[in-house]
C-alpha cells in the first residue's frame, strides 16, 4: 500500500522530504519515483496495480522525460486518478506553472523554500494535512 507518491528527480530534495515525512511518522507508506515517466508507468504500465493508490501525490514540475505537468494532466484528466490529491513542490515561481497546474486541478502549489529548515517544515506540514488532518470518502481509504 502507498500513502504517498513521491515524484522528484532532485535525489537530494527527494532524500530530504523521506527524512521529514520519516521523522514525524509519515512515511511508513512512501514510494519516490525519479521522473514524470515512471509515475504515468506507476498508473498506466504493464504492472500497474489499480488497488495501490496512493492518498496523495507530491509532484515535482521540471523533471526529464515527462514533466510535472503531463503527470497532472493525464491524473487530473482521468476518473480514475482525478480525486487523489496533487502537491506540486517545485522550485518554480513561474506564474504561468502556477496559473496551468491550477487549471488542471492542482489541489496545491508550493514553492520549495531554499532554507532546508523551512523546505523540512514545509513537507512535514504537507504530509501532516493531507495524511491525518484532511478528511476524505470511504472509497478513498
Amino acid at each position: 500500500m502507498v500513502d504517498i507518491l513521491l515524484v522528484d528527480d532532485s535525489m537530494e530534495d527527494a532524500e530530504m522530504a523521506i527524512r521529514a515525512l520519516k521523522k514525524s511518522n509519515l512515511a511508513n507508506n512512501l514510494l519516490h519515483l525519479e521522473d514524470g515517466e515512471a509515475a504515468l508507468n506507476y498508473f498506466y504500465g504493464e504492472d500497474k496495480d489499480q488497488t495501490n493508490i496512493p492518498k496523495i501525490i507530491l509532484l515535482d514540475l521540471k523533471m526529464p522525460k515527462v514533466d510535472g505537468i503531463e503527470v497532472l494532466r493525464r491524473l487530473k484528466g482521468d476518473e480514475k486518478f482525478s480525486r487523489i490529491p496533487v502537491v506540486v513542490m517545485t522550485s518554480s515561481k513561474e506564474e504561468k506553472d502556477i496559473v496551468e497546474t491550477y487549471r488542471l486541478g492542482v489541489n496545491a502549489y508550493i514553492v520549495k523554500p531554499v532554507d532546508v529548515e523551512k523546505f523540512i517544515k514545509a513537507v512535514t506540514d504537507v504530509g501532516f494535512f493531507w495524511l491525518v488532518m484532511n478528511e476524505v470518502p470511504h472509497d478513498m481509504r
